[in-house]
């Protein structure tokens, strides 16, 4: 599993130009399964949930980041992006066979949003696993920050 989490101001995600889910101060964050990752949530996912919602990537009174999402009660906004599995090692047309197949991918995303809600106390939103999304972003900082199962041991 592969996350990308962006500390935004504000962010949005529109199908066929309808806003279906937005957030105000928090996290955005793109959700990739990776083939490897089985086809049920695993313990690696459960630290690197805890780890996202625990990482103090949010300012203190003193411009500091000491803060963490739970501190602040931030939002949260959850994306399905299988293009985090891209590999580029040939050719000039990306590969995506080490993405996880739509239907365990969309199992998962499923099971990763609901555990997210239940351990998270403010507002969880996501986007529509497979739809064609329009997401829109205020990257605070910028602090983008990658979280890969690869680096997690169970």
């Amino acid at each position: 599993m592969r996350l990308v989490l962006q500390r935004v101001t504000g962010a949005s995600v529109r199908v066929s130009g309808k806003i279906v889910a937005d957030i105000d101060t928090g996290l955005l964050v793109l959700v990739g399964f990776g083939a490897e990752d089985g086809d049920a949530i695993t313990p690696v996912m459960y630290k690197m949930i805890e780890k996202m919602l625990d990482l103090r990537i949010f300012s203190d009174d003193t411009g500091k980041m000491n803060r963490s999402l739970r501190d602040i009660t931030g939002d949260i906004l959850l994306v399905s992006q299988f293009t985090l599995y891209a590999s580029c090692r040939k050719g000039r047309r990306p590969s995506f066979s080490d993405a996880a197949p739509p239907d365990v991918a969309t199992r998962l995303f499923d099971c990763f949003v609901t555990d997210v809600a239940t351990r998270h106390n403010g507002k969880t939103a996501s986007g529509i696993f497979g739809a064609d999304m329009d997401v829109s972003l205020t990257n605070q900082g910028p602090v983008t920050i990658v979280l890969d199962s690869r680096d997690f041991s169970e």
